[in-house]
C-alpha cells in the first residue's frame, strides 16, 4: 500500500490531521485536529449537557420513566441558536475530516512523485 492511501485512510478512520503527522506534516495535523477536536468537544458538551438535563427531571419525577417520554425529550429539537451553533461545530467537524482525507492523500502522492 502507497503512502497516499495509508495517510488517507489514517486520517479517515483514526482522527483528522492523523494522516498528516504520518506524512510528518505538522503544522497541517495541528491545525486540522484542533479544529476536529474543537467542534467535537462542542458537540459532546452539548450532548452531555442535554442527557444531564434530561436524568435531572427524571430524579425529581418531572419525567416519568418511561421510554416513550425520554424518547421525545431527547429528539426535541434545539433551541434557534443553540441550534445553528450545534449545525455549524457539525458542519467545522465534517469539513476539517473531509479536508483531511483529501488533503493527506494529496501530501502522500505528491510526496511520492518528488522521490
Amino acid at each position: 500500500m502507497n503512502m497516499s492511501v495509508k495517510a488517507a485512510l489514517i486520517s479517515a478512520l483514526v482522527f483528522p490531521g492523523a494522516g498528516h503527522f504520518f506524512l510528518k506534516k505538522y503544522i497541517s495535523a495541528a491545525l486540522l485536529t484542533c479544529a476536529s477536536a474543537g467542534a467535537l468537544y462542542y458537540l459532546a458538551f452539548k450532548i452531555f449537557e442535554k442527557a444531564l438535563l434530561i436524568s435531572e427531571q427524571i430524579q425529581s419525577g418531572e419525567i416519568p420513566l418511561d421510554v416513550v417520554a425520554i424518547s421525545e425529550l431527547i429528539s426535541k429539537p434545539l433551541p434557534g441558536s443553540e441550534a445553528q451553533a450545534y449545525n455549524i461545530a457539525l458542519l467545522v467537524l465534517l469539513i476539517s475530516w473531509l479536508i483531511g482525507i483529501a488533503d493527506s492523500y494529496r501530501i502522500g502522492h505528491s510526496q511520492k512523485n518528488d522521490s
